[in-house]
């Protein structure tokens, strides 16, 4: 399996409840580099990028999230690969 990279849009009840910090935490268990931000509208941007099978693995997770979650919707896209080295959080956008 090749290195392949994910622009996901997560939408719900995803600010408030850690879900910057569980996917953090989720991407570095699945050895998948990128970085999380929260945006103004309430929703979650990510992009994931590593092993394919591992980036599918965590869109599956990411639709459950952290408990108190509640994801309503992921869009996700199809970027181009970068060699992220790391995970990271930013700012609000």
């Amino acid at each position: 399996m090749g290195v392949i990279a994910r622009h996901l849009m997560i939408m719900g009840r995803v600010q408030g409840v850690f879900y910057r910090n569980w996917t953090t935490e989720t991407a570095s268990t699945l050895r998948l580099n990128g970085w999380v931000r929260n945006r103004m509208d309430g929703s979650v941007e990510v992009v994931i990028e590593g092993d394919e099978e591992a980036v599918e693995q965590f869109i599956a997770l990411a639709h459950q999230g952290p408990r108190a979650a509640q994801v309503a919707r992921i869009d996700s896209s199809d970027v181009a690969v970068e060699g992220l080295t790391s995970f990271c959080k930013r700012p609000t956008y």
